[in-house]
């Protein structure tokens, strides 16, 4: 059974949506731009001593277009332990692929899908020596 782990806000203008979802909520930002490569702040949504996850504001990449577009809105992703198993599960249950897989350099493999709804959500496998 996978648990979600992290959600992701896709966004065009950042700032703006980080003052928005700071204003709204109290939600504070970690930059991990130069981890990920790309404009990414993680989102710290409240004290670890009380239930709920963190997540991130993002670069949006592009206009949404559909399958293999970037991501449009916000995605939750589920930590799983083999992220190859699991995209085969999916994509047998009638998923497909939104954004392909791809490495968190010394962190994680990370990809983006598609449910029988047209719902994009990420898988999560934790690996240091993903490259």
């Amino acid at each position: 059974m996978s648990r979600p782990v992290h959600f992701e806000i896709h966004a065009t203008d950042l700032e703006a949506a980080k003052t928005f979802y700071a204003a709204a909520f109290g939600w504070e930002y970690q930059d991990y731009s130069e981890f990920a490569g790309m404009p990414y702040f993680g989102i710290v949504t409240g004290p670890d001593t009380e239930m709920g996850i963190n997540g991130a504001i993002m670069q949006r990449m592009g206009s949404f277009d559909g399958p293999g577009a970037p991501v449009n809105g916000a995605v939750l992703t589920m930590g799983v332990a083999d992220f190859d198993e699991t995209a085969a599960k999916i994509e047998a249950a009638g998923g497909q692929v939104a954004l392909p897989k791809y490495a968190l350099p010394g962190m994680a493999w990370q990809g983006y899908f598609m449910d029988t709804d047209g719902n994009v959500f990420g898988i999560h496998q934790p690996d240091e020596n993903a490259a």
